[in-house]
């Protein structure tokens, strides 16, 4: 074998690594989103509930009521 069959092998396999290392990063960037919505999501929902407590509290069982009316035309 001489240096020139070789040659191409490693610039394949160095390209390929890119690659891989490229398609790693964007695998762990995907996982992070989703992980950073759930997250927003559960504090969504945490909030619709302290709200709809905070207005029992505030304006008694029927104002909890028309409230829970009135979701479907958010």
């Amino acid at each position: 074998m001489t240096s020139t069959e070789t040659e191409p092998e490693t610039e394949e396999f160095r390209s390929a690594s890119k690659t891989e290392k490229f398609a790693q990063w964007l695998m762990t960037r995907e996982e992070k989103r989703q992980d950073k919505e759930s997250n927003l999501e559960g504090l969504v929902r945490l909030n619709v509930m302290v709200s709809f407590l905070t207005l029992g509290l505030v304006g008694g069982f029927e104002a909890v009521q028309l409230g829970l009316s009135l979701i479907p035309y958010l």
